[in-house]
């Protein structure tokens, strides 16, 4: 077998890459009306199995933090009773930690159209 040149090479590479370039795509999008019921019972049972485990995510979250704000008043008294300072920075942070739990488990998902509650 014989070999090219490196100019019949080039030639060659140029000719192929104008070919492939210049070609019109075979795998075009298809236009018109197309069928997409197949997907939705699909994506119906996926929203379904999302909001279910949501509810479950919140009912949990619910239980952790209320551990955690338990937790936070019990540290904000042994804080009192010992006499440290920073009782007010304490207190406003577990406050804003309930204002934090509020928004995110009961309005962020109201937001969006759901009733968790």
């Amino acid at each position: 077998m014989k070999k090219l040149c490196l100019c019949h090479r080039l030639y060659f590479g140029v000719f192929m890459a104008c070919i492939l370039l210049l070609q019109p795509q075979l795998a075009a999008a298809k236009c018109g009306g197309v069928d997409y019921s197949w997907g939705a019972d699909a994506l119906a049972n996926a929203h379904d199995y999302t909001v279910t485990m949501m509810l479950y995510v919140v009912y949990l979250s619910y239980a952790i933090a209320a551990i955690i704000a338990i937790i936070g008043a019990l540290q904000i008294y042994f804080k009192m009773t010992t006499g440290e300072g920073d009782i007010t920075k304490s207190i406003l942070m577990l406050l804003g930690a309930c204002l934090f739990m509020i928004g995110a488990f009961i309005l962020f998902p109201a937001f969006f159209g759901y009733n968790i509650i």
